[in-house]
């Protein structure tokens, strides 16, 4: 039943939400610039956005995707440019975070929809719905996943924000700043590395 593999998913849960990833990163980034009050919204979207998609990728599209090679392919090259695309935002100077030249933090909608574009969630997703969403029972396990997806997803987001806003402290230098912005650009590329390498 269910809660016999809740321990599985919730370790699941823990080592893919709150490990490195373009989330986390452009959270932490945000948390740095802005603060965790303003990025808030952005904390938000993450956190609610991608059980979100679980729960459509359970019920719905999850069979389609893994059926077709061409979804696959055509969602992982894209959403991997688009990653790419995040990252050099980030390292350049202003970056996705700075607070010159009218550039805010990532809003709600903004948030919920990268998940969608985004590899590493797609891939997250296929994986945990497949292994945890029982046939039998599709719409109660979905929503079983999803709401310890959203739970765990609210407390990463959270601690990624928090420590982007507590090291900003340090960053009162621009080189600093740059340093920083650069390591954020390296996690989001680097996991870009990995999820083409599969």
């Amino acid at each position: 039943m269910v809660l016999e593999s809740a321990p599985a998913l919730v370790a699941l849960a823990i080592a893919t939400l709150f490990t490195p990833g373009p989330n986390n990163a452009m959270l932490a980034a945000s948390g740095a610039r802005f603060g965790f009050r303003p990025t808030l919204p952005h904390l938000l979207g993450v956190a609610t956005g991608f059980p979100l998609m679980m729960l459509g990728v359970g019920l719905l599209l999850g069979g389609l995707f893994q059926a077709s090679v061409l979804l696959r392919e055509g969602l992982r090259w894209g959403g991997a440019a688009l990653l790419l695309w995040i990252a050099w935002k980030v390292a350049s100077s202003g970056g996705i975070g700075s607070k010159s030249g009218g550039v805010h933090p990532m809003r709600f909608l903004q948030a919920v929809g990268f998940q969608w574009v985004n590899p590493k969630a797609w891939s997250m997703a296929i994986a945990a719905t497949s292994q945890f969403i029982l046939p039998e029972a599709p719409l109660r396990t979905a929503a079983f996943v999803s709401l310890t997806f959203l739970t765990l997803g609210m407390v990463s987001a959270a601690t990624w924000t928090y420590g982007g806003q507590a090291i900003a402290r340090w960053l009162t230098t621009e080189r600093r700043l740059r340093v920083f912005n650069v390591a954020m650009a390296l996690l989001i590329a680097l996991s870009v590395v990995e999820l083409v390498r599969h």
